[in-house]
């Protein structure tokens, strides 16, 4: 990937494009001797005919008119092949930059896009750059020298007669300018259009088990199929503003051509222009209305794809975290050090939402287990996405190992801190693929230790591909609980000093629970566990437990001190014990989900 500094003015794409600017140079320049090549061929085939009638040796004018054609025929050659080339470059580079950014883009900016848009930028618009970028500006500018090399010449040759061919090919030039200005307008509708396409197409596959489970297949295939149908309509008008360009051009040359042979032939019959130069004249007609006409379809192209550049610009410019590079001294103590976790005042909002913590104050020990407990809407998860720093803390801060985090480099925090989620993404791969991901070296006994832990071991082991075992999208062959598991081992193969469970054990049976039960107080004797939870047997054993009500602390203390101490607890906990549900449906004792989840 190339090197691409930051434009000051948001123009990414014409960043990666300067980027690759001697390529497009050496290619255009090429373009332009075979422009030379060929503009010299009705000229010597002109020589060639006054040669034949004056009975002159024939030999040097023929090699002349062979050597011109080879030429011609080699130099577009190599120029067509660089310019591909550097257009797929350009797309290259141009792809490899939005995928960086959008892998790196601040999750609150993110979060507002749609991502089957998203998607269509970095796939789809990018795939316009490689024409509209390279062969086009080349084009435009090796034609554009056509164009005007003809006219010098015709003009050498009889100026009667290029006035004739100027009156004809000039209205023929305007009326396809105003269809390249409504191409460029349609082009960036049809744009938009298949960008809402692939949003909603990505929503409706996204949750394709909700679609069904609601019968709202006509539904969702009536909606995506009007923007279909949109798409459909508006690159309709666009193929058809792009091909009305050529024949426009066409008809200039039809009339012209006609009205060049009737005027050049009245010429020729009275002396006044001889027959070799009547046939250079039309062969530099000929010359002049092909590049004419490419000129213009490369000037629709270019139209077509400043729309898709727009769009990528757009996506190119999207937030991104902060990172913040720290003295090497400073790293250290964060890397190696055994963190403790403070929360000091912390308020949060998101957008212009009433706020979801109010000045949150607690602490969490280097080592042992912290649960979080609440209704929902309490703020529970958003405590631990602030210390992912997924979000930035509005007022307060959040210490870790006593220092602020919002000092501490992203890559840096994240690598302290394990972080299984309720409902965590298992990748389409292996069991392995995903036991591993994003760790480049992980020994035998890591990913031992990780599966006995989140007890997967003896699953693992009974498959017949072990570790090598497929699974499909969103862990496809795997159970909820065994996935949350798989989730969990994942985190622990990194020996995190935080690891951070949102709900991360709703989905286990009570015996896959209580072996969970064991593992955590293990894996809290090694370091800090925060488990925002909603299952009171999950929170029993807790060092200390955190009670958040209406995004401030309510109370803290262990599970004991908690039901003498916090009326929110002692209900919480008797609605477990009843075995409600906060929806009024019936469940088992031990698979009752209290009404903590989180917003």
């Amino acid at each position: 990937m190339t090197t691409v500094t930051p434009p000051r003015d948001g123009n990414w794409v014409g960043a990666i494009a300067r980027a690759h600017l001697p390529k497009i140079i050496g290619a255009v320049v090429l373009g332009l001797f075979a422009a030379a090549a060929g503009l010299a061929q009705p000229a010597m085939i002109g020589n060639l005919i006054t040669t034949v009638s004056t009975n002159a040796p024939l030999l040097v004018p023929i090699l002349a008119v062979i050597g011109l054609f080879a030429a011609d025929a080699a130099l577009t050659t190599v120029q067509a092949y660089v310019m591909g080339r550097t257009g797929e470059r350009i797309v290259y580079d141009t792809r490899t930059t939005l995928i960086h950014k959008v892998l790196h883009s601040d999750v609150r900016a993110f979060s507002a896009l749609r991502h089957g848009d998203v998607q269509a930028r970095v796939v789809t618009d990018t795939s316009l750059l490689k024409i509209a970028l390279a062969q086009s500006t080349a084009s435009i500018i090796v034609d554009s020298a056509m164009v005007l090399g003809s006219l010098v010449l015709m003009l050498l040759i009889d100026p009667l007669l290029l006035g004739v061919t100027a009156a004809c090919m000039t209205v023929a030039s305007l009326v396809a300018l105003l269809l390249a200005r409504k191409l460029r307008k349609e082009a960036v509708r049809s744009r938009t259009i298949v960008g809402d396409l692939g949003a909603d197409l990505h929503r409706a596959i996204g949750a394709l088990n909700t679609v069904k489970a609601c019968r709202a297949e006509g539904l969702e295939g009536h909606r995506i199929g009007k923007l279909a149908l949109s798409a459909r309509r508006s690159g309709i008008k666009v193929s058809a503003l792009g091909a009305m360009l050529s024949p426009t051009m066409g008809i200039g040359l039809q009339a012209s051509l006609a009205v060049v042979i009737v005027t050049g032939m009245g010429r020729v019959a009275t002396g006044s222009l001889d027959a070799a130069a009547l046939t250079a004249f039309i062969m530099y007609l000929f010359y002049l209305v092909t590049p004419l006409v490419m000129l213009f379809t490369s000037i629709g192209q270019l139209q077509q794809g400043r729309a898709a550049i727009g769009r990528i610009n757009e996506l190119a410019d999207i937030a991104q975290e902060p990172s913040v590079i720290l003295p090497p001294a400073m790293q250290e103590t964060v890397v190696y050090g055994r963190p403790g976790v403070t929360f000091d005042r912390v308020r949060f909002a998101y957008g212009h939402d009433e706020p979801t913590l109010r000045g949150v104050s607690f602490t969490v020990p280097a080592r042992g287990l912290t649960a979080i407990v609440g209704p929902s809407g309490s703020g529970k998860t958003t405590l631990l996405q602030l210390l992912m720093r997924f979000y930035p803390v509005q007022d307060g801060r959040i210490l870790i190992d006593g220092q602020n985090i919002g000092s501490v480099p992203v890559h840096v925090l994240r690598g302290l801190i394990g972080y299984v989620q309720q409902e965590d993404t298992t990748l389409r791969g292996t069991i392995g693929d995903n036991l591993s991901y994003g760790i480049e070296h992980a020994t035998a006994a890591d990913v031992d230790r990780a599966l006995h832990l989140a007890g997967l071991r003896d699953l693992v082991h009974s498959l017949p591909r072990g570790m090598h075992t497929e699974l499909g999208e969103h862990g496809v062959g795997l159970s909820g609980g065994q996935r949350q598991r798989l989730a969990i081992a994942r985190m622990l193969i990194r020996r995190p000093s935080l690891l951070l469970l949102d709900e991360a054990t709703s989905n286990l049976d009570s015996d896959s629970e209580l072996a969970m039960r064991t593992a955590l107080r293990a894996i809290a004797s090694e370091c800090a566990v925060i488990s925002v939870a909603h299952r009171m047997s999950t929170v029993v054993d807790a060092d200390r437990i955190v009670v958040m009500d209406a995004g401030v602390v309510s109370a803290v203390g262990t599970h004991h001190e908690l039901l003498r101490t916090s009326s929110l607890y002692q209900r919480l906990n008797d609605i477990q014990l009843r075995g409600e549900s906060p929806f009024g449906e019936p469940s088992c004792a031990d698979r009752v989900a209290l009404p903590l989840s989180e917003s």
